[in-house]
């Protein structure tokens, strides 16, 4: 059944829009307190970059240097800026900015390890239930505060993800709240032989260099020319199809996707570092990093244990994200794995909080109404932002 087909099964009659648009049976002095908080927001932005795949957590943010081979893999640990913090020798450009961003080393969720469900908890907050597909946030977020000039309010780089594995809903549509709010995309499908490609324009050679002149730098160099033309909210999906490429989803070679773990040290981690810490650099060069917040993560981490195969395997028990900007707190771990990393032991976060966080931060209550089903009200999440992550 295709997206299209899962609308029509739920009726947009069916659902009751709240927030922005209607002001019906709230007082004078609420009306003036939303209309201030709207006000206040509007130049929030956020950038979540999706690590396709699903990035491993030992060969990226959370290394387990004192673990077996077995389980630390050929990855070496690094020091940072931040005495005590250890990152992934494949990431030696964030590591001297370790003091710029937090590292949540303790998400988890309980669904099915499958690619589609970790994107959707992280961009819905929810999980599918039969034929309702809950929006993505920069959908919501688009109806709420509409666009800023010109610039779409919503846009996911370079086009909705496919071909992740299971034929599901993945989490990037607006669903019933109409294509007014779809994302827009800057490439349509893929040609014949799947590639496509990505035009930068209007940026001088030093800094396309500086982001790198390959995928990821392309895709964030452009997410922050879209944020300063006035987005507020971009996906960027490092990978938009898992097959035929080297991708996160390291399952080792022979085994069903290329790519052995040490792949995160020799190509992908030195195209994300060099990617990632300009992007960091550029916003806040340009006075943009304290009203954007930067996400990136993996939409689920990858087994303890390297798997015959030289890979790891899909693990939704505890993975990590990377978060900066926004006024969130620099030079902090949230949360703790245990020392295979395979669980949580302190902070558990579940995937379906740091959208909660992403709600917060531009503006929106997390627990406000997103809609009124058969009777029931549907929150934008059922969820908390994370604490730690919250300032002010």
């Amino acid at each position: 059944m295709n997206s299209k087909q899962n609308q029509s099964e739920v009726s947009r009659r069916d659902f009751l829009r709240v927030g922005s648009l209607s002001f019906v049976g709230l007082s004078m002095s609420e009306r003036a307190a939303l209309s201030a908080a709207q006000n206040d927001r509007s130049q929030k932005n956020c950038i979540l970059i999706m690590m396709t795949g699903g990035a491993s957590q030992l060969e990226t943010f959370d290394p387990k240097p004192e673990a077996p081979a077995e389980i630390r893999g050929p990855l070496k640990a690094i020091s940072t800026s931040v005495p005590g913090l250890l990152v992934s020798e494949a990431f030696p450009q964030l590591a001297q900015r370790a003091s710029q961003f937090s590292l949540v080393r303790s998400l988890y969720h309980d669904a099915a390890p499958i690619h589609e469900t970790g994107y959707q908890l992280l961009q819905t907050g929810r999980l599918s239930k039969g034929a309702l597909n809950y929006p993505c946030f920069g959908s919501v977020i688009s109806r709420q505060f509409g666009p800023r000039g010109d610039a779409p309010p919503f846009v996911v780089l370079p086009r909705l993800v496919s071909s992740l594995g299971v034929n599901m809903y993945r989490g990037q549509q607006a669903t019933f709240l109409g294509e007014e709010f779809a994302p827009a995309t800057t490439v349509g499908e893929s040609s014949a032989n799947g590639e496509y490609e990505i035009k930068i324009e209007g940026e001088s050679k030093a800094i396309q260099q500086q982001y790198g002149k390959h995928r990821f730098g392309q895709l964030m160099l452009q997410a922050r020319q879209l944020v300063e033309h006035g987005t507020r909210c971009v996906i960027v999906n490092l990978f938009d199809d898992l097959h035929q490429q080297l991708t996160w989803d390291c399952h080792g070679t022979g085994a069903g996707t290329s790519g052995k773990v040490y792949e995160y040290r020799d190509s992908l981690g030195p195209a994300f570092d060099k990617a990632i810490s300009t992007l960091l650099d550029d916003l806040s060069s340009k006075d943009l990093l304290d009203d954007t917040l930067v996400v990136a993560t993996g939409e689920f981490g990858r087994t303890p244990q390297i798997n015959a195969h030289g890979g790891r395997d899909h693990w939704p028990h505890v993975w990590s994200a990377l978060v900066a900007g926004g006024g969130t707190p620099g030079g902090q771990v949230v949360g703790a794995s245990d020392a295979r990393a395979s669980a949580p032991v302190e902070c558990p976060v579940h995937a379906s909080q740091l959208t909660a966080t992403i709600y917060h931060h531009l503006g929106l209550n997390p627990g406000s109404s997103l809609a009124q089903l058969n009777d029931q009200e549907l929150k934008l999440v059922e969820a908390s932002p994370i604490a730690e992550l919250i300032t002010g």
